[in-house]
């Protein structure tokens, strides 16, 4: 498999590459306008041809670049049914599979952050978009968000994957890329160590975040396919 873990450092947002060195056939994990150039770039150099882009959720904080990359290169798009993109060429639901060549990801509807929420999960790792991050998580105070319902999305979803599955989330803040199931199990901040469901919402509504500065923009363009 080829990989590659990218991060624009604006909004800290992680995208991901990956792609199969058999068929050439290549998926981009929630893709960001700003860096457009840089994959096509990158697709070049690599020879791979970009089958899909997956978003995890429809974005507040940054444009994606999934409609730009369809323009530019055919990609299809891909977000859950749930997140309010329309323009997307496939609306995925809870235990969909898609195909990259011989690579397989798997859609885990993991709602909270807000309703249309998805992680992909491949044989040994997850992409967890804002659901789960490292030793934190995705807010839960506007776009549908519901604290307790992210609760049950990470325990039930992603904490029944094998300990050792390796976590690579939407952002980090801290310089830190990488993950593993069980080490967010026994030490996330806000889920890890046994806390109960009752305690990570008073967490959750203890946390009075600032508004998303790019909200405003990021949020229409994005249920456009960031075309808008």
């Amino acid at each position: 498999m080829i990989f590659r873990q990218l991060f624009e450092p604006d909004t800290c947002t992680f995208s991901y590459l990956i792609g199969c060195e058999t068929s050439g056939e290549a998926a981009l994990i929630d893709p960001v306008a700003s860096e457009l150039e840089n994959y096509l770039k990158l697709l070049g150099e690599l020879g791979l041809t970009l089958k899909y882009t997956l978003e995890t959720h429809v974005h507040a904080d940054h444009i994606t670049a999934s409609g730009k990359l369809r323009e530019r290169l055919g990609s299809r798009s891909v977000v859950h049914r749930l997140g309010g993109a329309d323009c997307a060429d496939m609306l995925v639901d809870d235990g969909d599979r898609l195909t990259v060549g011989s690579l397989e990801l798997e859609v885990r509807h993991t709602p909270g952050h807000t309703q249309g929420c998805a992680s992909y999960v491949m044989a040994d790792r997850v992409f967890t978009g804002d659901s789960l991050f490292i030793g934190g998580c995705g807010r839960t105070d506007f776009q549908q968000g519901d604290a307790g319902q992210l609760y049950d999305s990470i325990h039930s979803k992603l904490f029944t994957l094998p300990p050792d599955t390796l976590v690579y989330p939407g952002h980090d803040y801290q310089g830190h890329t990488v993950s593993t199931v069980g080490a967010e199990i026994a030490g996330n901040a806000r889920l890890g160590g046994g806390k109960t469901r009752s305690e990570f919402i008073a967490i959750m509504e203890g946390l009075q975040l600032a508004h998303p500065k790019y909200i405003d923009i990021a949020l229409p363009a994005n249920q456009a396919c960031g075309m808008a």
